[in-house]
């Protein structure tokens, strides 16, 4: 098969190699998927980059966690009835070396979901990491229907997702955004109110909140946390999926007097049953004419470097996507 792989970390120019492999073979619980499209996250960039220092774990890796394809081979264990599905996966590169960035990947079958029918490969392959984490930070602290939930970064991927999946069980959702022109992003996920994150954001999530806000999903903790525990309201609870900056400090006093949850989120190590119920919710969104994505480029395999190159430094609004 044809595959991308980096056995040193680096900058992509630098480390991405493409060639062959031989085709792998699914193992007991195991499927494998003809990957159609591999989707491209921070975490396989940062992964890639060593960011986290924690060196290779593996010898030889084959980037992106995140793919859409069909099912063509199952291992010992797994049903004949998912040979030929249009499926969505997530995990592909999480403790394990081979990702998505390949003609074949190896998924187990629990970590594998049919794509809806209105849902492009595309999509598909933009929907794992994103989804399951925007997921999980909007239900961690417990059921958000007819609560007020926050989301910051309302149209990054997360962001955007955990708008659309606030919405879908019964929230009321407001979104913050950068600039102006995110706003249609943040909208189209389903957010009811869109606020530019700025100097007047507490007055205008007063006017909005007036008994402050219950929830709140938070994508830049160190830069927002204060702001975020003035808008809480008693009891309140934050879920941070992303920081700023790696070691931020923290209004201890005003989380104590407001007995403020915190969460912190890595969507690799959530519990099987909390990604698996995350799954059936974002098939259900899509169900109910979510639109997903918008997808900005769609570069071949080949091409690997530039797209990991544009996904580290946009050209155009959306998400990259690597072919096959």
């Amino acid at each position: 098969m044809k595959a991308a792989w980096y056995e040193k970390q680096g900058p992509a120019r630098e480390v991405l190699t493409v060639g062959d492999m031989p085709d792998p073979a699914p193992g007991p619980g195991e499927l494998r998927i003809r990957i159609a499209a591999s989707g491209i996250n921070p975490g396989d960039i940062r992964k890639r980059q060593d960011d986290f220092g924690y060196g290779m774990p593996y010898p030889r890796v084959i980037p992106h966690s995140d793919g859409a394809g069909q099912v063509d081979q199952v291992g010992h264990g797994v049903s004949s009835e998912w040979l030929g599905k249009s499926v969505w996966c997530y995990g592909g590169q999480s403790y394990r070396p081979f990702g998505t960035a390949a003609e074949f990947t190896l998924v187990p079958a629990a970590q594998t979901v049919p794509l809806s029918a209105n849902a492009t490969m595309e999509q598909g392959a933009c929907l794992g990491i994103p989804g399951i984490t925007g997921h999980r930070a909007v239900h961690v602290a417990g059921p958000v229907s007819e609560r007020t939930v926050l989301v910051q970064g309302a149209a990054g991927s997360v962001g955007l997702c955990a708008v659309q999946l606030a919405r879908h069980a019964g929230a009321r959702v407001i979104g913050t955004i950068r600039t102006p022109a995110e706003e249609q992003t943040a909208r189209q996920a389903g957010a009811h109110e869109v606020l530019v994150n700025d100097a007047e954001l507490p007055a205008h999530v007063r006017a909005l909140a007036p008994e402050g806000i219950d929830h709140i999903v938070e994508v830049a903790f160190a830069a927002n946390i204060e702001r975020d525990v003035e808008l809480l309201k008693m009891g309140g609870s934050v879920a941070s999926y992303a920081t700023n900056a790696g070691t931020p400090t923290i209004p201890f006093w005003l989380l104590v007097f407001k007995n403020i949850q915190l969460f912190f989120l890595g969507s690799d190590d959530f519990t099987p049953e909390a990604k698996a119920a995350a799954a059936r919710d974002i098939n259900a969104a899509l169900e109910a004419d979510w639109q997903g994505f918008a997808i900005g480029e769609r570069i071949p395999l080949s091409e690997i470097v530039r797209a990991h190159e544009l996904a580290e430094h946009p050209q155009h609004p959306g998400r990259v996507v690597v072919t096959l």
